[in-house]
């Protein structure tokens, strides 16, 4: 039995959940100065430098993490896990270009001049830590068998319990 909760904590999967926001409406140069910033850096601590980052795309970012964050909830509730948000970290974030508003400015003598109004894509992933993994395994195995046992238990109790009525059932005839 030990041999297969090693295996186990090897093989099991870190809690791991991406959020996106699509046609942000910002330039998506300007959202990659502050999605460089938390990249790699555990969610609390990701979610206090945006916080205190003064650049209009933090709330659009920060949106994106908090999202991510609680689909990572959702994803351990799912499978019967505990998580613990204090392990997750951001694994992944990047700004992809998204599509361009064409538009026209009115200029001198009946002419237009066009300009483009740029959208990103932000896409936000965190992961759980490795340790945490394991952590998480291991209590997962610890109360297994701690259940196994009062399974057993239980059984017995109920055997002893209709072993007794049986008998005393016969006695009367």
């Amino acid at each position: 039995m030990a041999n297969v909760t090693a295996n186990e904590t090897d093989q099991a999967p870190a809690i791991e959940a991406v959020a996106m926001a699509r046609h942000v409406r910002a330039s998506p140069q300007k959202i990659r100065l502050v999605v460089d910033l938390i990249r790699g850096q555990r969610a609390e601590d990701a979610l206090q430098i945006l916080r205190f980052t003064k650049k209009r795309a933090t709330r659009d970012v920060e949106k994106v993490l908090r999202s991510a964050i609680a689909n990572a909830e959702r994803k351990a509730e799912d499978a019967g896990a505990s998580l613990d948000v204090d392990h997750l970290f951001v694994s992944r974030c990047f700004v992809n270009e998204g599509s361009r508003w064409k538009r026209l400015r009115p200029a001198p003598m009946g002419r237009a001049f066009r300009y483009q109004r740029r959208t990103a894509h932000i896409v936000v992933g965190v992961v759980e830590h490795h340790h945490a993994v394991q952590q998480r395994v291991a209590a997962a195995a610890a109360e297994a068998e701690s259940h196994k046992g009062v399974k057993g238990a239980v059984k017995k109790a109920r055997q002893a319990l209709t072993g007794k009525k049986k008998q005393g059932g016969k006695n009367r005839k």
